[in-house]
Protein backbone atom coordinates (compact mmCIF):
# COMPACT_ATOMS: atom_id res chain seq x y z
CA UNK A 1 0.00 0.00 0.00
CA UNK A 2 1.46 3.59 -1.34
CA UNK A 3 2.04 5.70 1.61
CA UNK A 4 1.83 3.31 4.37
CA UNK A 5 4.60 3.25 6.80
CA UNK A 6 6.60 0.08 7.17
CA UNK A 7 6.55 -1.99 10.58
CA UNK A 8 9.65 -1.88 12.29
CA UNK A 9 10.05 -4.95 14.67
CA UNK A 10 12.84 -4.47 17.15
CA UNK A 11 14.11 -7.37 19.25
CA UNK A 12 15.86 -6.11 22.30
CA UNK A 13 19.50 -7.77 23.16
CA UNK A 14 22.84 -7.18 23.87
CA UNK A 15 25.88 -8.33 20.89
CA UNK A 16 28.12 -10.38 21.43
CA UNK A 17 28.49 -14.18 21.03
CA UNK A 18 28.88 -14.57 25.07
CA UNK A 19 25.11 -13.26 25.37
CA UNK A 20 23.51 -14.99 22.62
CA UNK A 21 21.72 -17.13 24.25
CA UNK A 22 21.02 -15.24 27.75
CA UNK A 23 17.38 -15.18 29.27
CA UNK A 24 18.05 -11.05 28.21
CA UNK A 25 18.81 -11.80 24.30
CA UNK A 26 15.01 -13.16 24.01
CA UNK A 27 14.36 -10.27 21.84
CA UNK A 28 16.96 -10.82 19.70
CA UNK A 29 16.10 -14.64 19.32
CA UNK A 30 12.57 -13.72 18.12
CA UNK A 31 14.17 -11.46 15.16
CA UNK A 32 16.31 -14.69 14.46
CA UNK A 33 12.87 -16.52 14.56
CA UNK A 34 10.88 -14.43 12.53
CA UNK A 35 13.77 -13.75 9.89
CA UNK A 36 14.82 -17.40 9.59
CA UNK A 37 10.85 -18.18 8.70
CA UNK A 38 10.45 -14.84 6.36
CA UNK A 39 14.26 -16.98 4.77
CA UNK A 40 16.25 -13.36 5.40
CA UNK A 41 18.72 -12.15 7.22
CA UNK A 42 19.76 -8.90 9.63
CA UNK A 43 22.70 -8.08 8.31
CA UNK A 44 22.27 -4.58 7.07
CA UNK A 45 24.34 -2.06 9.62
CA UNK A 46 21.71 1.32 10.00
CA UNK A 47 21.26 2.90 12.95
CA UNK A 48 23.92 1.26 15.06
CA UNK A 49 21.99 -1.56 14.84
CA UNK A 50 21.74 -5.11 12.38
CA UNK A 51 18.60 -4.46 10.08
CA UNK A 52 16.63 -6.79 8.04
CA UNK A 53 13.93 -5.94 4.85
CA UNK A 54 11.17 -8.83 4.35
CA UNK A 55 7.37 -9.56 3.95
CA UNK A 56 5.46 -10.63 5.78
CA UNK A 57 1.81 -11.39 5.77
CA UNK A 58 2.31 -9.09 2.39
CA UNK A 59 3.38 -6.43 4.71
CA UNK A 60 6.88 -4.67 4.33
CA UNK A 61 9.05 -5.24 7.82
CA UNK A 62 12.01 -4.26 9.03
CA UNK A 63 13.09 -6.60 12.07
CA UNK A 64 16.52 -4.45 13.85
CA UNK A 65 18.50 -5.68 16.48
CA UNK A 66 19.99 -2.83 18.06
CA UNK A 67 23.77 -3.51 18.84
CA UNK A 68 24.22 -0.33 21.41
CA UNK A 69 23.52 -2.84 24.38
CA UNK A 70 20.38 -3.23 25.85
CA UNK A 71 20.74 0.46 28.75
CA UNK A 72 20.99 2.53 25.60
CA UNK A 73 18.94 0.88 23.18
CA UNK A 74 16.64 3.99 22.80
CA UNK A 75 19.27 5.85 20.76
CA UNK A 76 18.94 2.95 17.88
CA UNK A 77 15.11 2.94 17.95
CA UNK A 78 15.04 6.53 17.66
CA UNK A 79 17.24 7.12 14.99
CA UNK A 80 15.17 3.67 13.16
CA UNK A 81 11.99 5.25 13.93
CA UNK A 82 12.87 8.50 11.96
CA UNK A 83 13.67 7.14 9.06
CA UNK A 84 10.92 7.46 5.75
CA UNK A 85 8.03 5.47 6.28
CA UNK A 86 8.50 4.64 9.82
CA UNK A 87 6.16 5.32 12.89
CA UNK A 88 5.90 4.76 16.78
CA UNK A 89 2.41 3.57 15.36
CA UNK A 90 4.10 0.67 13.24
CA UNK A 91 6.55 -0.20 15.97
CA UNK A 92 7.16 -3.46 17.55
CA UNK A 93 9.43 -4.10 20.82
CA UNK A 94 10.40 -7.34 22.06
CA UNK A 95 12.08 -7.79 25.30
CA UNK A 96 12.26 -10.27 28.23
CA UNK A 97 10.44 -9.66 31.01
CA UNK A 98 11.42 -11.21 34.76
CA UNK A 99 7.90 -10.25 36.27
CA UNK A 100 6.30 -13.16 33.53
CA UNK A 101 6.50 -16.56 34.25
CA UNK A 102 8.38 -18.62 31.40
CA UNK A 103 6.98 -19.53 28.79
CA UNK A 104 4.06 -16.50 28.85
CA UNK A 105 4.07 -13.83 26.78
CA UNK A 106 2.32 -10.32 26.89
CA UNK A 107 1.36 -7.83 24.16
CA UNK A 108 0.39 -4.16 25.01
CA UNK A 109 0.05 -1.29 22.71
CA UNK A 110 1.46 1.19 25.63
CA UNK A 111 2.98 1.35 29.37
CA UNK A 112 5.75 1.42 31.25
CA UNK A 113 9.24 0.30 31.53
CA UNK A 114 8.44 -2.46 34.32
CA UNK A 115 11.88 -1.78 35.72
CA UNK A 116 13.49 -3.06 31.98
CA UNK A 117 16.47 -0.80 30.98
CA UNK A 118 15.99 -1.57 27.41
CA UNK A 119 12.28 -0.34 27.14
CA UNK A 120 13.48 2.60 29.78
CA UNK A 121 15.67 3.81 27.46
CA UNK A 122 13.36 3.70 24.47
CA UNK A 123 10.70 5.40 26.43
CA UNK A 124 12.76 8.11 28.09
CA UNK A 125 14.74 8.51 24.24
CA UNK A 126 11.55 8.71 22.07
CA UNK A 127 9.24 10.95 24.69
CA UNK A 128 6.50 8.34 24.49
CA UNK A 129 5.24 5.06 25.75
CA UNK A 130 2.69 4.33 23.29
CA UNK A 131 4.25 1.94 21.32
CA UNK A 132 3.30 -1.75 20.97
CA UNK A 133 5.40 -3.93 23.33
CA UNK A 134 5.85 -8.05 23.01
CA UNK A 135 7.23 -9.28 26.71
CA UNK A 136 8.48 -12.55 26.91
CA UNK A 137 8.59 -13.95 29.97
CA UNK A 138 11.78 -15.76 32.04
CA UNK A 139 10.60 -15.83 35.26
CA UNK A 140 11.47 -19.09 37.24
CA UNK A 141 9.47 -21.25 39.09
CA UNK A 142 12.43 -20.28 42.17
CA UNK A 143 13.32 -17.02 43.87
CA UNK A 144 16.28 -14.73 41.56
CA UNK A 145 18.32 -13.35 44.67
CA UNK A 146 20.29 -11.85 41.90
CA UNK A 147 18.22 -10.36 38.73
CA UNK A 148 20.97 -8.85 37.09
CA UNK A 149 22.99 -12.08 36.91
CA UNK A 150 19.78 -14.33 35.92
CA UNK A 151 19.18 -12.16 33.22
CA UNK A 152 22.78 -12.85 31.77
CA UNK A 153 22.90 -16.58 32.30
CA UNK A 154 21.98 -18.84 29.34
CA UNK A 155 18.84 -20.83 29.20
CA UNK A 156 19.02 -24.19 31.02
CA UNK A 157 19.12 -27.30 28.89
CA UNK A 158 15.23 -28.18 30.56
CA UNK A 159 14.28 -24.61 29.67
CA UNK A 160 15.14 -25.09 25.78
CA UNK A 161 11.92 -26.86 24.82
CA UNK A 162 10.18 -24.26 26.20
CA UNK A 163 11.98 -21.31 24.61
CA UNK A 164 11.63 -23.13 21.20
CA UNK A 165 7.40 -22.69 22.21
CA UNK A 166 7.20 -19.33 23.20
CA UNK A 167 9.75 -18.04 20.41
CA UNK A 168 6.92 -19.77 18.14
CA UNK A 169 4.33 -18.53 19.85
CA UNK A 170 5.65 -15.25 19.79
CA UNK A 171 6.10 -14.98 16.18
CA UNK A 172 2.57 -16.01 15.33
CA UNK A 173 1.75 -13.13 17.67
CA UNK A 174 3.76 -10.54 16.07
CA UNK A 175 2.28 -11.74 12.54
CA UNK A 176 -1.70 -11.07 14.57
CA UNK A 177 -0.59 -7.47 15.43
CA UNK A 178 0.78 -6.91 11.94
CA UNK A 179 -2.42 -8.67 10.53
CA UNK A 180 -5.21 -8.12 12.53
CA UNK A 181 -3.81 -5.39 15.22
CA UNK A 182 -3.05 -4.88 18.94
CA UNK A 183 -6.46 -5.57 20.02
CA UNK A 184 -6.85 -8.91 18.58
CA UNK A 185 -3.53 -9.99 19.56
CA UNK A 186 -3.94 -9.47 22.95
CA UNK A 187 -7.08 -10.95 23.00
CA UNK A 188 -6.04 -14.14 20.95
CA UNK A 189 -2.42 -13.99 22.79
CA UNK A 190 -2.32 -12.95 26.53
Amino acid sequence: MVGTPNWLIVGLGNPGRSYEKTRHNLGFMLIDELAREAETQIKREECRSLVGRTVIENTTVELAKPQTFMNLSGEAVKCLILKPDRSTERLVVISDDLALPLGTIRLRPKGTHGGHNGLRSIIDVLGTNEFTRLRIGIMPEHPVMNAKGFVLENFAMSEFETVERILANSADAVRTVITDGIDVAMAKWN
